[in-house]
């Protein structure tokens, strides 16, 4: 007799076989009994009969409640009106471990309550949609720079280097060397990587101490941020589209059954091809203004533009060449519009706002230095940094995709908390 996955049904059709799992729910009508288990491959129904199988069996079934985890012996028969397509009918059943007053019900429950419960609400058939999909994207993610010929570089988590808002930093202790930050990118890492490999990308968690409260941010996120060397900023974004587009449709082909689960209106998805809309900053604040935002030149845009800027649009749209005094100091200055740097936000639509940030990133040392010391940073922990520039400098870019935020705006969810395992944010750290 075999013990197999649900998701093998399929292979095992008159065959006896075991599975293990959870009880999802269980019904009787006296004398024939049905229980719906699920091992994380899929879900089935066994059939019991009371007077066709042993009477330890059906006493066990009796004493079945949801989450209980089972050894279940059957014979695999075809049944198309059953989830997947079969069903067992059970010879033997075995309890491994008893579920006694499971706190998640089918009755609604406050998000506050499964947040609390996190580690048990991923058990639901929704979270386990999500969390295919978002294995997906990843794997996606790893197949199209593999196809395109970059190396994936791991940079460090903790460093010296502020690659954002020095305000937006989780610090630490570290030894007797001072102030270590928990990385909010691994982008100047890389860009040190590209000057070896060419093409490259880092892929893992990042943490930003911002206090905000949005559905769109969590305080540990994970970012894939690949680099390449030669590239401009027209390059970056082409390579952008053409890197969202292939997800997009990798999700569309593989996780459809996931999709239809979450009630995904997958219409708007399956505009997501190249190229996409690009817009100026300088001209995207204009139609702000046409469309009744009261954003000002020089402001970075909020949510709430970003939303309005991309109704405008039936796929992402780029704005491009944002304020240097909003951006970051590592961004080319733009030299038609010194006021301007060479970069640009991937804005999704429906609302989910800017999915990637992307730039050219400074190739000249002096003016890198003075975009370092006019911002108070420390110099001499961009030392190896400026040494990029010093010792072979060259055009480059590249850009940050935030996992959770593509996650999100794939499925259709409400809100970014959704998209991880065990979502951190400001107030909840638990479990």
């Amino acid at each position: 007799m075999s013990v197999v996955q649900i998701s093998e049904l399929r292979a095992h059709a008159g065959e006896t076989v075991t599975l293990r799992g959870w009880v999802v729910t269980t019904r009787s009508s006296g004398k024939i009994a049905f229980v719906v288990l699920r091992d994380g491959s899929g879900m089935v129904q066994g059939v019991l009969s009371k007077k066709e199988v042993p009477e330890a069996p059906w006493a066990e079934f009796g004493a079945l409640t949801q989450e209980t985890s089972v050894a279940l012996t059957g014979v695999v028969r075809e049944e198309p009106r059953s989830p997947g397509g079969y069903e067992v009918t059970v010879t033997g059943l075995e309890v491994i471990g008893r579920s006694h007053e499971y706190p998640i019900s089918p009755k609604e429950h406050g998000t506050t309550f499964l947040l609390e419960h996190r580690h048990l609400w991923l058990r639901t058939r929704r979270q386990g949609a999500i969390a295919r999909v978002r294995h997906e994207v990843e794997q996606a993610i790893r197949d199209y720079f593999y196809r395109e010929g970059f190396t994936l570089v791991d940079t460090p988590i903790l460093t010296g280097a502020i690659g954002e808002e020095a305000g937006n930093l989780f610090a630490t202790d570290y030894f007797d060397l001072g102030k270590a930050y928990l990385a909010q990118t691994g982008q100047l890492y890389v860009e040190a990587a590209a000057a070896a490999l060419g093409k490259v990308y880092c892929f893992g968690p990042t943490f930003r101490a911002e206090k905000s409260k949005t559905r769109r941010h969590l305080t540990e996120f994970w970012m894939v941020e690949p680099e390449v060397a030669f590239n401009d900023s027209d390059a970056n974004m082409r390579l952008q589209e053409s890197f969202v587009s292939f997800i997009v449709a990798r999700a569309l082909d593989r996780r459809k059954e996931e999709l239809k689960e979450l009630e995904r209106d997958t219409t708007p998805l399956e505009r997501v091809t190249a190229p996409f809309p690009r817009i100026s900053y300088s001209d995207a604040v204009t139609r702000l203004n046409q469309l009744g935002s009261d954003i000002a030149w020089g402001s970075d845009l909020g949510g709430d533009d970003e939303t309005l800027l991309a109704k405008e649009y039936d796929r992402p749209v780029f704005v491009y060449n944002y304020p240097k005094q909003v951006k970051a100091f590592y961004m080319k200055e733009n030299p038609d519009d010194p006021r301007t740097v060479l970069n640009n936000d991937c804005l999704a639509p429906e609302g989910y706002g800017e999915i990637i940030g992307g730039s050219q990133r400074e190739d000249d040392y002096d003016r890198l230095l003075a975009r370092i010391n006019g911002q108070g940073l420390d110099a001499e922990a961009y030392r190896w940094y400026l040494d990029l520039r010093r010792y072979g400098t060259f055009v480059h870019s590249g850009f940050g995709l935030g996992l959770e935020r593509t996650v999100a705006w794939i499925c259709g969810l409400p809100h970014i908390r959704e998209a991880i395992a065990f979502p951190r944010q400001i107030h909840r750290l638990y479990p």
